[in-house]
């Protein structure tokens, strides 16, 4: 498995929120159902395809309206919301929704015509998947930062023990189906771990779960890296992962090939990733626009917007790509895509 999207962010921000993991309850299968009505993909938000990760909690990060104005993006995937050790959410597990530094991010992003997703979960923390024991009261936690914000869209990150526990796959899908009912027209993205060839058996599980739900996702979107071994570049090894998502979604929803493109999409990492010699450049993420835009990917975002930069001399890696590289240049790749 993978380390992170979120991992090497482990500051110490997120210590205070490290707990026991969970234990792993025994797998559930789904009930089988017949194939849900294919769901319309999301109608298309100016912008919202291409919201690279930014992580306000830790180190130096960039104000996103400078991003803006460098890069011409204008969405951002906020991170993370985790649980406050009980089945409420907050930033880290620790800053409050409102009136904190998170929201006023917010809404300097939507002064300079921006706007916002937030995502929920991440590598490290206590996760409000575990935390919260049904499908109805995660949902309403989920619920809770939706109203803070006035949100258009939700990313749900889901790894490590999340990721991992059956039960908590179950309980993942039902609450969004019934933010799906509570929030009409909201955007949803469920964004997990992947091999080069496609989703691991947890994430075949987690897309069959949602198709037997009948949830409308609008995205199931894979994180290709950290692989721990891959042939060609990353940028074949990505369109490889994208394949087999791909796949996967056909498979479980009876979508045809075009809808099924419109309900994936991609996360990428710039520069070095967590696997050692493990490089994802500029180029690559040209193949993976490329791709996207053939496709009409639901998604094609990337962590994360801190690491956009080059190192200097003694700088944190999580800070910066590892690489040669012009500030922003990563970010101004996707900020192309438009869906």
């Amino acid at each position: 498995m993978r380390m992170s999207v979120g991992a090497r962010l482990a500051a110490p921000l997120l210590a205070a929120v490290l707990g026991p993991a969970a234990l792993l309850a025994a797998p559930v299968q789904a009930e089988a159902a017949p194939a849900p009505a294919v769901p319309a993909a999301a109608a298309a938000v100016s912008g919202m395809a291409a919201a690279p990760y930014e992580y306000l909690g830790w180190g130096n990060p960039q104000k996103p309206t400078d991003v803006m104005k460098a890069t011409g993006v204008k969405w951002f995937t906020l991170a993370f919301i985790l649980s406050d050790g009980g089945c409420n959410p907050k930033w880290d597990g620790t800053r409050p929704l409102a009136g904190g530094s998170d929201a006023a991010a917010i809404a300097s992003i939507r002064a300079a015509g921006g706007d916002v997703m937030v995502s929920v979960g991440g590598w490290s923390g206590n996760k409000l998947g575990e935390k919260c024991s049904s499908a109805s009261a995660l949902a309403g936690a989920y619920q809770k930062v939706i109203d803070a914000y006035k949100l258009k869209a939700l990313d749900i990150d889901i790894e490590n023990t999340e990721f991992a526990n059956a039960t908590v796959r179950q309980r993942v899908v039902d609450a969004l189906k019934i933010v799906k009912s509570r929030n009409p027209g909201i955007v949803t993205y469920v964004t997990l771990g992947t091999t080069p060839t496609g989703p691991d058996a947890n994430g075949k599980d987690l897309i069959k779960r949602g198709a037997a739900a009948g949830l409308a996702n609008d995205g199931w979107v894979v994180m290709p890296f950290d692989f721990g071994g891959h042939s060609g570049t990353m940028g074949q090894a990505t369109v490889g992962a994208l394949n087999g998502l791909k796949a996967a979604v056909k498979s479980a929803y009876g979508y045809s090939d075009d809808a099924a493109y419109r309900h994936i999409g991609v996360s990428s990492m710039n520069g070095r990733t967590d696997e050692a010699g493990e490089t994802v450049t500029t180029a690559d993420f040209r193949t993976i626009l490329g791709y996207a835009q053939q496709h009409h990917l639901a998604r094609f975002a990337f962590w994360a917007v801190n690491r956009d930069r080059a190192c200097g001399s003694g700088t944190d890696a999580d800070a910066c790509s590892g690489v040669a590289q012009s500030p922003y240049e990563f970010t101004r790749i996707v900020a192309q895509y438009q869906g």
